[in-house]
């Protein structure tokens, strides 16, 4: 079936039907997130779309694979493209066409209620998975949805909130990683709720046509996120093809089986970083009165359908050659899956030594919730698998010596949008055994004292503060002033202040890591794997990031001004007197690496040799910084951006010549008149372990 096909069904749709392929509709079987109904005498089938950033969300099972941010600490993107794929093979497990996925907006600032569910801070990396993760997606003919399209850096107001950003940040930051998720062939593009510089993104003709169609040459669907759309006009000359849901809020919450009394959405908490539920069925009720009335061209619709149709073409849904198994849901494939990236993620912070630990270890293993799996943060990511292991049982299941459990502290309770739709979850019970002194006393009777701690993230609510919440400092200090071999877990959305870090043998971030939490903390604890994870956003104390007035967040009169401009993430510790506790690109691993005889192998690629000089296998993470040549004027260059990486496995005395190609952006620039710029002269190329831990340094001319 060629394209003529796309022609054809056109010239036979009346403007009714094409307006039906333009917006969402009431689920007939009520399990998808989204759902965009077909024309049956025409053989155009319907088309079921699922949430699926950490695993496909319906209303059942489905494997709970881990946070983004553990995947992308991985620094692999080879492991990125076997995730995507396997997030396709459950969508179509699920007869779900479409994963409204990758979340893919830069962690700006640590506080960011959805930052689990992004990459990095850094766009090269974050551009990096999210290719990668749109490439698998995309081989199992199920159309992937990078989102949301663009500058949704934070959830306080993000459906009102302007964002004023000067267009070259907006193209060296934000921009970036969705270029490279189009190029890697997504099929459809989620708008976000915020506006940029006054519009709302839904109706930006400039970012949605002019930048992301025309300039991109991007040929799919542009989506509205879920209630956000402001207009009829607006949005459908401005370049929006897709209106979700296309229903009102009352049938949505009675499609799911709830009673819309009970659904307010200015009755909860997270009001505020909720869009208006009254908008859903605008494209329904008003589109087609738009075209006969001329405010909306009806060449614009066709466009509309055209993407829409092209899509289903492309996937195989118009002819049934869809490459469709009948999908694959809870494979063992996917489980193991599911365990290599929460261990790849994990990134060992600090070691003195204690890790990893001997198998006939005596261990205390202490935190409120050490008996719960922690998959992930609330909101539209959240999916409930079919098997779970929590730190105690995975400890247990894998020690030798005693294993002893204390909580410590009350219960930290999970937090999600959905609760304002219904009871907490039974699980978020309080805990008898909550004291600082029983956890002491517990950790004193062992050889090494493990503290799991947590933070609390949603979809809808920014984190008021990166600390821990509860008393869970106070639990680790007298944790670690009992036992000086007391390791801490870390299981947060993103960095969070760690007060005690110096006072403790080892640091561990593990983030959200799905439904193998326990099992795969308990194969690095004891070294069965290698933490070979590294840090894809900064760690810092709260006053120490670059956006820390009201202004810059959560912003003023309802503007955020990104007043930091390209200083985000490393960039701004590099150019600044702030220290990090631990830097972007950091991490250890339970052996040495040397790195040795970079060169220059073209304008774009360098190579260096890496060794592992220790006594067990490890992976490396080499990285690659670029510093340019002063631009002209003094314009504003950070001192040296990410241009590349590439993540490796040695056995002990092994080395390998590593060849690495350096994004182009990493050179250049953005000059509003001239587009990407490569000043002349020499760009220096530095090649380590961190964004501060640089071991080689090489010079391109260019």
């Amino acid at each position: 079936m060629s394209t003529d096909t796309v022609e054809r069904l056109l010239s036979e749709l009346t403007l009714a039907e094409k307006v039906r392929l333009t917006h969402g509709a009431t689920d007939t079987e009520g399990s998808a997130t989204g759902f965009v109904p077909g024309v049956e005498r025409l053989g155009i089938p319907p088309v079921r779309l699922s949430d699926g950033p950490l695993g496909v969300r319906t209303d059942e099972p489905a494997t709970a694979f881990p946070a983004s941010v553990a995947l992308s600490s991985s620094f692999d993107p080879n492991l990125a493209r076997e995730f995507g794929r396997a997030l396709g093979r459950e969508a179509l497990g699920r007869s779900q066409d479409v994963v409204l996925g990758p979340g893919l907006n830069l962690i700006r600032v640590p506080h960011c209620g959805r930052n689990f569910e992004y990459y990095a801070e850094d766009p090269v990396a974050t551009g990096r998975f999210a290719a990668s993760v749109v490439d698998g997606i995309e081989s199992t003919d199920v159309v992937a949805t990078p989102k949301h399209f663009v500058a949704n850096n934070q959830e306080t107001a993000r459906a009102s909130v302007s964002v004023e950003v000067d267009e070259r940040v907006l193209r060296e930051i934000y921009l970036p990683g969705f270029r490279d998720a189009v190029d890697a062939g997504a099929g459809a593009v989620m708008s976000s709720y915020n506006r940029v510089d006054g519009t709302y993104m839904s109706e930006h003709e400039g970012l949605l046509t002019d930048t992301l169609k025309e300039e991109w040459g991007f040929d799919g669907v542009v989506m509205s996120d879920w209630f956000g759309t402001e207009s009829v006009i607006g949005t459908a000359n401005g370049g929006l093809d897709l209106q979700m849901p296309g229903i009102s809020a009352k049938e949505l919450f009675e499609s799911m089986g709830m009673d819309p009394a009970d659904a307010d959405p200015d009755a909860f908490d997270y009001a505020d970083g909720m869009p208006d539920p009254t908008t859903g069925g605008l494209y329904r009720e008003d589109l087609a009165d738009a075209v006969e009335s001329g405010t909306v061209p009806e060449s614009r619709v066709d466009d509309m359908v055209e993407r829409y149709l092209t899509q289903l073409l492309r996937h195989g849904l118009l002819d049934g050659t869809r490459t469709n198994d009948a999908g694959a849901i809870d494979t063992p494939e996917h489980r193991d899956l599911a365990q290599r990236i929460a261990e790849r993620g994990t990134v060992l912070l600090a070691n003195d030594g204690v890790l990893p630990l001997d198998d006939e270890t005596d261990v205390a293993v202490i935190g409120p919730n050490v008996d719960q799996t922690i998959t992930g943060g609330g909101g539209s990511s959240e999916t409930t698998p079919f098997t779970e292991t929590n730190p105690v049982e995975g400890i247990e299941g894998r020690a030798e010596g005693s294993v002893s459990v204390a909580h410590g502290v009350p219960r930290i309770e999970d937090v999600s949008l959905f609760d304002a739709f219904g009871p907490a979850d039974e699980s978020d019970e309080e805990i008898s055994d909550a004291s600082i002194e029983g956890a002491v006393a517990t950790a004193e009777d062992a050889d090494v004292a493990i503290v799991f701690v947590r933070d609390q993230a949603t979809e809808a609510m920014d984190r008021q503060s990166i600390s821990l919440p509860g008393d869970q400092d106070e639990l680790v200090e007298a944790v670690a002033a009992a036992n000086d071999r007391t390791v801490v877990v870390a299981n947060t959305s993103g960095p969070v202040e760690l007060p005690w870090h110096e006072d403790v043998a080892a640091v561990v971030a593990a983030w959200y890591p799905g439904q193998a939490h326990g099992d795969a903390a308990a194969s690095v604890l004891y070294g069965d794997s290698d933490p070979g994870g590294r840090l894809p956003a900064t760690f810092a104390p709260e006053a120490e990031y670059p956006a820390t007035t009201e202004r810059q967040f959560p912003g003023v009169d309802g503007e955020v001004h990104y007043d930091e401009g390209l200083l985000v993430g490393y960039r701004h510790f590099d150019a600044t007197d702030a220290e990090p506790t631990y830097p972007f690109g950091h991490g250890e691993t339970y052996t040495t690496f040397a790195y040795a005889d970079a060169e220059v192998v073209d304008k774009a690629t360098v190579e260096v040799t890496v060794e592992n000089t220790g006594g067990r296998p490890g992976r490396e993470v080499v990285q690659a910084y670029v510093a340019s040549p002063p631009a002209p004027d003094d314009l504003e260059r950070p001192l040296r951006e990410l241009g590349g990486f590439h993540s490796l496995s040695l056995e002990p005395g092994e080395s390998e010549r590593v060849r690495l190609s350096l994004d182009e952006r990493a050179f250049g620039r953005y000059d509003a008149d001239d587009g990407w710029t490569v000043d002349a002269g020499d760009h220096v190329v530095s090649l380590g372990r961190s964004s501060v831990d640089l071991r080689q340094e090489v010079t391109i001319e260019r």
